[in-house]
Formats: C-alpha cells, structure tokens, sequence
C-alpha cells in the first residue's frame, strides 16, 4: 500500500509539471551566432502591425492607435487612429510620399526612413562589427545599430544624416511572433519630435 501510494504521489507529480505553462526562454548569444539571427531576417519581404502611437512635441502629446504595413524598400501605408477617426494617412511608394494631413519635413523622416530602419534593423549593408560593453554594434558609414551581446537584439540605432543630424531609436520589450523575436516597443527621436510606438501585433511576410 505504501508502494502504491508513493508511486500515485509521483505520477500526480509529473502531471502537474507536465500541465504547468512554460515559459518562453530569451535567446542567448552562446546559443546562436549573430550570422544565423540575421540570416533568418533576411527573408521578410513585409512587415505588418497594428500598433499604439505616441506623438511628441515639446509640451504636446498625441495618442493613437495605428495599422501599418511596411516592405524592406521603403514601400509603406500607415493610418493612425484617434478615437476611432482617421487622423492621418500616410504613404509611401519608391520613394513618393503622400500623406493627409500635409506633415513637416521632420515628422515625415521619422515615419518613413525612421520607421523602415528601425523595423528592418538587420538590413545593414557593408557594416563593420564592433564592441562597445555589453553591445555588439553593426555599422557602415550611415547607420549603426547596438545589439545586446546575450540576445542580440537591437538595443539602440543612431541613423547620420549628411547635414549633420541624427536620427535615434531605442528598443525595450522583447516579445516573439512565429519564432522570430523582435522588440515591441520602439522609441524615435529626431530633432524635437519623439514617437514611441507599443506593437500590439506583428506578422512577418517572406518571399514565395
């Protein structure tokens, strides 16, 4: 009886372990290589997202909510939401942008060349790696993004522009889609304008 009792009390033991959720372990670097995380990336050929957004500017804040649908070009259509009312839309095909209401040249930059650099930060071209503490950093003559040495994911980028500003990104908030982890929250600053963007959901596209 004792036998059978122990034994009962350690298949109820494995039961529950069995049935316990599981958490979702970070990727780490020992695990795999930087070359292999950027590989993987490589494919998406779109991004789309459902999104929360805040404006800054100086004093001011703005919130909504927005649908956004990117490609690697720069190919982009992004609406955003106050209160259920479209408050702006904005697009963006080979490099002909064409928004309602007309935006100023520097809130345009960051919700285009912001947005398709910061969303596609692997997508780096002739970079050179480097280290800086507990970063690893990717750069070339125009871009430079931080990844974090244990999960590599994107920490930081700083895009320079030819009239000397700089354009800053900063990413919290790991989360995973379909295997592919990415940071949920972003933070661009250029000039004196901020927008933070909350991903609410993600989809990745790759080529057929």
């Amino acid at each position: 009886m004792k036998i059978f009792s122990t034994l009962f009390l350690c298949s109820i033991v494995i039961l529950a372990a069995a049935c316990a959720p599981k958490q979702v372990a970070m990727p780490s670097r020992e695990e795999r290589g930087i070359a292999e995380v950027l590989a993987e990336r490589r494919g998406i050929q779109r991004i789309d997202a459902t999104l929360s957004v805040v404006f800054e500017k100086k004093d001011s804040q703005m919130y909504g909510d927005a649908v956004l649908d990117i490609t690697p070009a720069g190919d982009l259509h992004l609406k955003v939401y106050t209160l259920g009312i479209l408050g702006m839309d904005l697009s963006s095909r080979d490099g002909v942008v064409k928004s309602s209401p007309r935006l100023d040249r520097t809130k345009t930059t960051i919700l285009t060349q912001g947005l398709r650099d910061c969303l596609f930060w692997w997508d780096l071209q002739n970079y050179a790696l480097l280290e800086d503490g507990d970063y690893l950093v990717m750069q070339n003559a125009t871009r430079s993004v931080w990844l974090d040495r244990k999960t590599l994911l994107p920490g930081k980028q700083r895009i320079d522009f030819e009239d000397g500003k700089q354009l800053t990104v900063r990413y919290d908030a790991p989360a995973r889609q379909n295997g592919i982890w990415y940071q949920s929250k972003l933070r661009i600053e250029l000039r004196r304008y901020i927008v933070t963007l909350q991903i609410k959901e993600i989809g990745f596209s790759r080529a057929d």
